[in-house]
Parts: structure tokens; C-alpha cells; sequence
């Protein structure tokens, strides 16, 4: 990170901007959380992406460089493929909920984020801000399963299986992968499980109020959009 903003003080750059996660906010107790939440980064990423974080703004403000840090919501849209397994299980009647399904998710559409980025790169305002990015507003697990079944003329799936004994079980198969030293990843491990149970919800109102951000497309249109490039891609 130091190199990098060097090379910004370097060449006279005006504006850093810095992409950082949502996932430093590992736990939302209160949602909608927002950029003045506890920060509990959960994994070696999160921690490493909240390390750069602190950087970016220490050395910005040490070298007097305007810098702005986004932590974008669940990404996905057109070329992305990690919510590519939700969109193929559902697709295929294969997706079960594991818990009630009501926990939040607050997704970002690509074109939402990249319009985030632009206002954060060209207003003054930002620098030395961190913002959250995201869709207008949240919905639970059950409610975007929905929708998604919804683009693929499918029933919603309703089939909820108790979350702890599954949440157990990738404890032990994520502990013998690492005993065992076997590289490949688990079938089931306590990240992947952990998003059908914690809250992701978060309040735009900052980057709304500063950035004058105000994502242009809906939930519905975002999942149509991603769905259509899926099929058309042959993803799906």
C-alpha cells in the first residue's frame, strides 16, 4: 500500500480511492449498521482488507493525499460468478434454506458500485471519508430466494433444515481439512454456512447525504439482468 500511494504522491494524483469489504462489519446486531459500527473482522481477509484500510487513510493523511475507502455490499451483476451457485441451485430446484432464511442480505449491482466509486473519485467531500455502497435497501434470504425463483419461472423453494447440527458439522470437517492438511476446500465450512444465519444490513445514508449517491437499479432489475447474462453465457 505505502508503494502504491507513493506513486499516487508521485504523479500528482488527485483522488485514492480504496475498495475495502463490507465484511469488516462481520456482525450486524442492530441493523442497519453503518460506517460508524464496531468494526469485528472475522477471517484473514476481512482483517487484511480493514488493515489496508487503516493504512490508506494513515499514509493519505501523512502525505497529504485526498484518499476514500468504499466497502461495498454483496457485489454481483453481469461477469460475476460468486453468486453464480445461488442463482444455478435455485435454478435447478436444488437450493435449501439452512435456518429460517430470515437473515438480511444487502446485495450491490455492479453498475450501482462503479457509479459509487465515480462520485467518491470526483467529490472533495470523501476525502478521508469511509462509505458504504449498496443496493437502496435490504432483504431477508427468503425474500431474495424468491425473487431470484421468480427470473427462472420456478417455484420458491421452501425446504429449512435446522441450521446447528449443519453449522457443527462444518466445524468438524473445516477442523479434520486442516489436521489433515488437505488443500482442497471443504464441501461445508463455517464461513459458508454462517450466510445463511448473520444479518448483512447496512444504511446508504451517508454516501446518499455526501456523495449525493442514489443507486439506479432496483433488486428485481439487477436479478433480471445478472439471470439473463447467466443463461446467455451458458452458466446456467
Amino acid at each position: 500500500m505505502k508503494s502504491i500511494l507513493d506513486a499516487c504522491m508521485q504523479h500528482q494524483v488527485q483522488k485514492f480511492v480504496h475498495c475495502s469489504t463490507i465484511g469488516v462489519i462481520t456482525t450486524v446486531k442492530n441493523p442497519p449498521a453503518d460506517e460508524n459500527s464496531p468494526v469485528c473482522p472475522g477471517d484473514v481477509y476481512q482483517k487484511s482488507k480493514y488493515a489496508g484500510e487503516l493504512e490508506v487513510l494513515r499514509q493519505a493523511a501523512e502525505k497529504k493525499i485526498p484518499a476514500t475507502v468504499i466497502r461495498p455490499c454483496a457485489i454481483y451483476g453481469p461477469g460475476d460468478l460468486r453468486m453464480l451457485k445461488l442463482f444455478k441451485m435455485v435454478a435447478k430446484k436444488r437450493f435449501l434454506f439452512f435456518g429460517s432464511g430470515n437473515a438480511y442480505l444487502h446485495t450491490v449491482f455492479v453498475e450501482n458500485l462503479v457509479d459509487g466509486f465515480i462520485l467518491a473519485a470526483q467529490k472533495h467531500e470523501s476525502a478521508g471519508q469511509v462509505f458504504i455502497i449498496g443496493d437502496e435497501g435490504y432483504v431477508t434470504l427468503n425474500e431474495l430466494v424468491k425473487i431470484i425463483a421468480e427470473q427462472f419461472d420456478v417455484n420458491t423453494p421452501k425446504l429449512h433444515i435446522p441450521y446447528r447440527p449443519f453449522e457443527i458439522l462444518a466445524i468438524i470437517v473445516e477442523s479434520l481439512y486442516k489436521k489433515l492438511k488437505i488443500k482442497k476446500e471443504p464441501p461445508i465450512y463455517k464461513r459458508r454456512i454462517s450466510f445463511f444465519k448473520k444479518s448483512r444490513a447496512f444504511s446508504i445514508k451517508k454516501a446518499r447525504d455526501i456523495l449525493g449517491y442514489s443507486p439506479k437499479i432496483d433488486l428485481k432489475t439487477g436479478i433480471a439482468i445478472t439471470a439473463k447474462w447467466y443463461i446467455e453465457n451458458g452458466y446456467i
